[in-house]
């Protein structure tokens, strides 16, 4: 969202509105769960783990709260975690394995794929496929695998074929998306996208996530 804003002010407009996995989660935590556990959400504290320091300053952006209670609270990345297991003395091979807790219940497949790198863009292709159509996604015959990965940018194309009466109007469309990894491959994305603008022509993807 800051490369955005500082690089590409011009496409502020076409930023999902929605959080990301950690703020939504966060979210959840301090309202729906504090609320079933009967407990006041400034008395929860939420640390999330990560592999990109950007969280940290993610989760001090001033929209991500209510009321004065932020969504994270603190967030670790996977290595210094790992430097704090290590500075501790904690050997994970030697600890007793643990069942999930499991807070918030079950997810689906879809969630599970969220936070890998294109795991929203296929979540929201599955999502959206079974909305519209009424059907599971078909994988023997719709390839979606493509937008996932860490191979810089990647594109994928998802038909449409019969669908429900409320969407008729997408029946036979194609769904053109694209998945950049990095802040080099996001820029390319990016000036492809302020070129064909420029240039009035068609967007070459209907979603591209970063």
């Amino acid at each position: 969202i800051q490369f955005i804003e500082k690089n590409y002010p011009d496409f502020i407009e076409h930023l999902s509105s929605t959080k990301s996995p950690q703020q939504m989660l966060g979210a959840v935590v301090k309202s729906y769960w504090a609320k079933k556990m009967k407990v006041d959400p400034k008395d929860v504290v939420t640390v999330s783990i990560m592999p990109c320091t950007a969280k940290k300053f993610e989760k001090d952006r001033p929209e991500m709260q209510v009321d004065g209670v932020r969504d994270i609270d603190h967030v670790l990345t996977t290595r210094e975690l790992a430097q704090l297991l290590k500075t501790n003395s904690v050997d994970l091979l030697a600890q007793k394995p643990m069942p999930y807790d499991s807070p918030l219940g079950l997810s689906t497949g879809a969630a599970v794929i969220f936070g890998a790198t294109g795991g929203v863009m296929e979540a929201a292709l599955r999502t959206a496929y079974e909305l519209v159509t009424g059907k599971e996604v078909p994988f023997a015959h719709l390839d979606i695998t493509p937008v996932r990965g860490m191979e810089g940018i990647r594109e994928a194309s998802v038909q449409i074929p019969e669908t429900v009466p409320e969407f008729e109007f997408l029946e036979g469309a194609t769904v053109k998306v694209a998945v950049a990894h990095g802040l080099a491959n996001i820029r390319t994305v990016m000036d492809k996208l302020r070129e064909c603008r420029s240039k009035g022509l068609p967007y070459p993807w209907h979603f591209v996530e970063f």
